[in-house]
């Protein structure tokens, strides 16, 4: 799964090119990177909502 990136991480430019290699990496034409970012999960233990829900669990 890929999104697109609307600043560069390095220089926070937004003038990004997406790039045929390496698969979903993206070229900064402001500062000559070429990067990838990669979501690893959601911390669902994290989410204020989950955190309520679990504690009515327990309290409840």
């Amino acid at each position: 799964m890929s999104a697109v990136i609307f600043h560069c991480p390095f220089c926070a430019e937004e003038d990004l090119r997406p790039v045929e290699e390496p698969i979903g990496a993206w070229h900064c034409l402001a500062c000559a990177r070429v990067f990838s970012v990669t979501q690893h999960r959601v911390a669902a233990e994290h989410i204020p909502a989950r955190i309520a829900e679990e504690e009515a669990k327990h309290h409840g």
